[in-house]
Parts: C-alpha cells; structure tokens; sequence
C-alpha cells in the first residue's frame, strides 16, 4: 500500500465528513478547506489511488459521474435527490431478492437506488423558472 499525502488525507477527511458519497467535485471544495491550492487532477490521482488500495468505493448511477465513499462501509444503499442532485447512504436493505430472479437465475448482488427529494429540499422552495 501506498503511503497517504496530506492530500490523500484531506480526501479521506472530506468524504467521512460529509458521510455521503461525493462528486469529485464536491471532494475538491471540501478538501481544499484543509489544503488550500489543490486541483482537480490532484484529487483525481489520489481518488485513483485510494480507490486502488481499497480504501475508496465507487458508486456509479446511471446518466451520473461517479461518486466516491469509504470502502469500509458495510453493504448499503442510496438515495439520489433529484431537486439538488445529493446522494446519501441508505443502510436498511429489502434483503434476499433471490425471487425476483427469472426462474433458473441466479442472483449473485443487487444494487437499488432510490430517487426522490431530500429532507432540505421539501423544505426549500423550488428554484425560480428562466
């Protein structure tokens, strides 16, 4: 395993901080309140790295860009708001979906996303129309 850069640990800080996967983006606002100055292509590298040590995950939704999230979390899954685009944990789990197979299939992992308006957007009002 690779040594971590104060980089790498302000990445690690910002995602364990928000306790929600992350746009690369997002990583980079939060992180450079630790280490002012950093780029995107360093954020990059290092999610590369961190994802290649098994330190990060990557959670992939359709149409979106990837988000990031500690690799020691347990089986999850999440929730999209669609009004500010945020992505949170879920960490209750309909269970065995084995039965939802065609007959003779065989599940091997499931992955369910929910999609929906956060607890901030149902108390904000929409944005003005253009």
């Amino acid at each position: 395993m690779e040594r971590i850069t104060k980089q790498g640990t302000a990445i690690l800080n910002a995602i364990q901080t928000a306790q929600r996967p992350l746009l690369a983006q997002e990583i980079l606002e939060a992180a450079s309140v630790e280490v002012p100055g950093m780029g995107i292509a360093t954020v990059y590298r290092n999610i590369k790295s961190l994802v290649d040590n098994n330190m990060l995950t990557t959670v992939h939704l359709p149409g979106e860009n990837p988000r990031y999230e500690s690799a020691h979390h347990h089986h999850h899954h999440h929730f999209h708001c669609t009004r500010c685009q945020k992505v949170y944990d879920v960490h209750d789990c309909p269970g065995d979906l084995k039965q939802l197979a065609p007959k003779g299939f065989a599940v091997e992992s499931h992955e369910l996303t929910l999609y929906g308006a956060c607890d901030v957007c149902l108390i904000s009002p929409p944005p003005p129309s253009a």
